[in-house]
């Protein structure tokens, strides 16, 4: 699969997004996806599907703790999962950004 991707290193397309492509963009930025990895992702995505905008870092935290408990719900755990930029990095694997246009 060749990716179209923005400047910013996005999906151009919200129909591009399956799990391969998450892959893809996982691999450039040198993560290898493991399970607590995609429960973060698909976390992500059900925000922004729920709440109709990309989650900004503070809300997303305190959501995840709702969500999948406390042990989680912290950036201590989320930056061991993703530990240069988790909420960038997530959301390109997500395919959630403010900017782009919903379907």
């Amino acid at each position: 699969m060749s990716l179209q991707l923005d400047p910013d290193g996005y999906l151009k397309h919200l129909s591009d997004w399956n799990e391969s492509a998450a892959l893809e963009l996982a691999a450039l930025e040198s993560i290898e996806l493991h399970a607590a990895h995609w429960e973060l992702i698909e976390l992500v995505r059900r925000y922004y599907n729920e709440f109709d905008h990309a989650p900004a870092m503070r809300p997303l935290v305190k959501w995840i703790k709702l969500e999948a408990g406390p042990e989680k719900g912290n950036s201590i755990y989320l930056h061991k999962l993703f530990p240069v930029s988790w909420l960038t990095e997530t959301n390109k694997m997500s395919l959630v950004r403010a900017s782009v246009d919903r379907p």
